[in-house]
């Protein structure tokens, strides 16, 4: 996209947009709550299909309350694999509940520290649970 921007007309479809979805630097937990809900809502639309035409509005949420959590939620130093466990136990997933990772016998051998998590996986898990992919690294 190498044309010049015409912020004028731009302008007024952003005001629209924001007007509509409130997507923005989150300012306090009430907003925060609205954005993760626009977040679970938009895994939902793209089901992990990477060439979704929402996956970039996944992206921009996403960061969005990575930043916030970084400042007003910050998690304790774990491992991938504790906070794997975690996310699992807090959704009631068992091993087989993440295909996005591989069968149940690959995701045991991940939780037993047998295997590592690829690029892959932890690009997945991150979508998945709508944290950052450096949750698992």
């Amino acid at each position: 996209m190498n044309a010049p921007i015409n912020i004028k007309h731009l302008l007024p479809v952003w005001e629209q947009f924001r007007a509509a979805t409130d997507i923005a630097p989150i300012r306090d937990e009430a907003h925060y709550a609205r954005m993760t809900e626009i977040l679970k809502a938009l895994l939902d639309e793209t089901q992990g299909d990477e060439s979704h035409p929402a996956m970039g509005l996944v992206d921009i949420v996403g960061d969005l309350i990575e930043d916030y959590e970084a400042e007003h939620h910050p998690l304790p130093d774990t491992t991938g694999v504790q906070a794997l466990k975690f996310l699992m136990e807090q959704h009631g997933l068992k091993q087989s509940d993440l295909p996005e990772v591989g069968s149940q016998g690959v995701v045991s051998e991940i939780l037993k520290g047998k295997r590592e998590l690829n690029l892959r996986q932890v690009r997945a898990l991150g979508t998945r649970f709508g944290v950052s992919a450096a949750t698992f690294v």
